[in-house]
């Protein structure tokens, strides 16, 4: 953990926002999350919209996010589709065949690249891109499995086995779309999204941060990208991610800084301070005590909440989430 005697959204120039189950949930607003993505503009901190999402174009984002009270233009938004097409552009020549597995996301993204989108294997296209789409089917499966197979060069747009299936179980993402060509044809993609760096790049070259922030709400994508990205990160508690997950996270997906939501952009982060053999923020204190954690004090309870990952985060190896339970209990987290 890391203390911040300054606003974070003072401290960092750009915040590069995840979408879903930061700003909005499916097409649903967080609550407080306009508000204060406002703030923080105000205070002069630049925003961008940074998704694994291919399927949607940045004007379709743009729109959306407009829609649950952010308002945001297409050159606010950056996606792994984007990323994608520039990894391709930089290996291929101006003008080649790349095969879409996917939307109009990707075919927009590789136009402005110089590089034309085709349909087909027939041409021997130089290279296939996969992202997720609801209509993608066997088909272009098919031909996208021919055309590697042929030696095109593989990429997908994200990694992600899963999206979120509304209020039912997630349903299968671009990342098992993927192991149906790699399966058929024995070749792994390059991918682009998070949490690999191609997305975070063109991020920051899009934005042109000079000290970036990343704020998600998963462990396994924006947080653990932000690290392969060398930026900090902001781990917000509004979707996948609970307070338990994130104190019994591996090294690689420990993020920077903690809060309840996006409200944690306005506000100072108290350090944490080792004390003996105890962890201190704010007004708790932190302790391992043999196989568990305990938590003394009192205060705002995401204080405690970084004492304890301070505690619990000093090794590599993650304890279980029994050892933590009765603390976040404490703190009725």
């Amino acid at each position: 953990m890391r203390g911040s005697d300054r606003p974070l959204c003072e401290a960092y120039d750009v915040a590069l926002l995840d979408l879903d189950g930061v700003v909005y949930v499916g097409r649903r607003p967080v609550p407080a999350a306009a508000e204060s993505l406002a703030k923080a503009r105000a205070a002069g901190q630049r925003l961008a919209f940074v998704t694994n999402n291919a399927s949607r174009t940045p004007s379709a984002v743009a729109a959306l996010l407009t829609d649950v009270g952010v308002p945001a233009d297409a050159d606010d938004v950056v996606t792994s589709a984007q990323a994608a097409a520039r990894l391709l552009a930089e290996r291929l020549p101006a003008g080649s065949e790349v095969l879409v597995v996917g939307g109009m996301g990707l075919r927009h993204a590789l136009y402005a690249q110089g590089l034309r989108p085709v349909s087909t294997a027939a041409g021997r296209p130089a290279a296939v891109v996969q992202g997720f789409h609801p209509d993608v089917g066997y088909g272009l499966l098919s031909e996208g499995a021919r055309a590697v197979s042929e030696g095109a060069l593989f990429v997908g747009s994200n990694g992600d086995l899963t999206i979120p299936g509304g209020d039912g179980p997630p349903n299968p993402g671009n990342g098992s779309l993927l192991r149906v060509i790699s399966s058929a044809t024995g070749v792994e993609p390059i991918v682009a999204g998070k949490p690999e760096r191609p997305l975070h790049q063109e991020s920051v070259r899009r934005t042109g941060a000079r000290r970036p922030l990343v704020v998600g709400d998963r462990l396994d994508t924006d947080i653990e990208g932000a690290r392969n990205g060398d930026a900090d990160s902001l781990l917000v508690f509004t979707g996948v991610t609970d307070p338990a997950h994130a104190l019994t996270a591996p090294p690689h997906q420990r993020p920077t800084y903690l809060a309840a939501d996006l409200g944690g952009l306005l506000v100072p982060h108290p350090e944490t301070v080792r004390e003996g053999d105890g962890h201190r923020c704010g007004g708790w204190t932190a302790r391992r005590d043999g196989g568990a954690f305990t938590i003394d004090g009192s205060g705002a309870p995401y204080d405690g909440l970084r004492a304890l990952a301070s505690a619990a985060w000093q090794t590599p190896t993650p304890p279980p989430a029994q050892a933590v339970a009765a603390a976040l209990k404490v703190l009725g987290l």
